[in-house]
């Protein structure tokens, strides 16, 4: 269980990391984004902070599993807050890709726990 939760940490890290990326450096498309889902701009920046402590939480995990549980968790709740707000503004483009985000941190929290 180790292995798997080791690569699959890995991949959720680089895909929260290009996020994170895309948060700071604010492309048009996610911009627009925020907007349609009531977001104020500001808050790009904490997303991105977001994020990136997540992923370098599943990273540190590897060593620490506490610690990988507890980002998996948090990341669970994030990215069921990003389903509940894309599905509050009828954006159901939006919501399937954070709902397989939010399935993924489900996973990460078996998977580190069962090699506990």
């Amino acid at each position: 269980m180790f292995i798997v939760y080791a690569i699959v940490a890995a991949l959720m890290s680089a895909v929260l990391l290009a996020s994170a990326g895309a948060k700071f450096t604010r492309p048009k498309r996610l911009v627009e984004q925020m907007s349609t889902l009531g977001l104020p701009y500001g808050v790009l920046p904490f997303l991105g902070v977001v994020q990136i402590a997540g992923a370098g939480g599943l990273v540190i995990g590897l060593w620490w599993g506490a610690l990988g549980i507890a980002s998996a968790v948090g990341l669970a709740l994030y990215f069921l807050g990003a389903v509940a707000t894309h599905l509050r503004v009828s954006d159901y483009k939006g919501a399937p890709p954070a709902a397989v985000l939010t399935v993924t941190a489900i996973a990460l929290i078996a998977l580190r726990s069962a090699s506990l």
